[in-house]
């Protein structure tokens, strides 16, 4: 039984920042402008409150806050959730609010070594260098899931390895249901492709209209969009897109399974080369016969059959033998 409380995403509309900051620039003129005059005329009143504005307007900047594009700000309050900014814009905001992110305290701390692997790992395609920060990144980003070696639906071992096209669609959640929302998203990832492609063969056998890795990747990379996107909604993440990078037999059965195909292709390519070969015997007997050019007997036409079948069929070019005796 959980009994875990559900936080729900509150989204702050903050005070404008600018009107804010030339609120406490003025403030901190005044207050240096106080003690000026305080100290001219001699009143300890107005040079306590000179310094006392000196210190509090300065104090309050720390509650401006810049979020970037695509980006959001995930405030705490002594320890409560406070609110969520997820406009770009430069706000104010209660300076005893903190940000709130796991996963930047880890890169920090260093204390993860994993997590920043994973951080790394994702944002590896767009040559950013990672930088821990407090706010959440809404930007679309690809996994680079790694290749694993898992076992089909018939035993055969199997490299298989994936991408992964995510967003955070709910700060709230990625920073408070789980510890990292990256390693957590690489692990599910690695655990539903392990799962999915234990599901399915390599490859079917011929005539065979089963789905299969290798011929109906895209269904299954839509199936493990589903099944990852089920576990993903605990951190607020959307999948976007699962696509099958690699697929390919394991080492050690490699060779074997390529001769495997080899064989299934010989055998397909024969059945085909036959069936043409029996077709066209049949249409020359028939033309022979129905034209009267020459009547054979059931030992002539055996022996006509499989001469042409031989020519037909075989894989090299045939000699021709010329009979200058009588047809008999």
């Amino acid at each position: 039984m959980n009994t875990t409380a559900e936080i729900k995403e509150k989204v702050m509309k903050p005070a404008p920042g600018m009107l804010m900051l030339i609120i406490f620039i003025l403030g901190t003129l005044a207050g240096i402008g106080l003690c000026i005059l305080g100290g001219i005329i001699y009143s300890t009143g107005l040079i306590f409150l000179g310094c006392l504005l000196c210190i509090l307007f300065p104090v309050l900047c720390v509650g401006l806050k810049i979020v970037n594009p695509n980006e959001a700000l995930v405030l705490t309050l002594f320890g409560k959730y406070h609110g969520t900014i997820k406009s770009p814009g430069f706000f104010f905001v209660n300076p005893f609010c903190t940000a709130f992110n796991p996963t930047a305290s880890d890169l920090t701390a260093g204390s993860e070594k994993s997590a920043l692997e994973v951080v790394e790992k994702t944002r590896k395609a767009s040559g950013k260098k990672v930088s821990p920060s407090k706010k959440v990144s809404t930007k679309t980003i690809t996994l680079n899931n790694s290749q694993q070696k898992v076992n089909d639906i018939d035993g055969n071992p199997v490299i298989i390895g994936s991408i992964v096209i995510w967003r955070v669609a709910n700060p709230t959640k990625a920073v408070f249901n789980v510890e990292n929302y990256f390693e957590y998203l690489s692990t599910q990832c690695d655990s539903t492709i392990r799962n999915i492609a234990r599901l399915y063969p390599y490859d079917s056998a011929a005539g065979n209209d089963e789905m299969t890795l290798r011929g109906s990747s895209l269904e299954i990379a839509d199936r493990m969009k589903r099944e990852l996107q089920a576990k993903a909604d605990e951190a607020g993440i959307e999948i976007l897109e699962v696509r099958i990078t690699h697929l390919a037999y394991a080492e050690e059965i490699a060779a074997a399974m390529l001769k495997r195909q080899q064989a299934a292709a010989t055998i397909a390519a024969r059945e085909q080369i036959v069936e043409g070969a029996v077709g066209m015997v049949k249409m020359a007997l028939e033309r022979l016969e129905g034209d009267d050019l020459i009547i054979l007997d059931d030992e002539r036409k055996a022996a006509m059959v499989s001469n042409l079948l031989v020519v037909l069929c075989g894989d090299k070019d045939a000699q021709p033998v010329v009979n200058s005796g009588s047809l008999y």
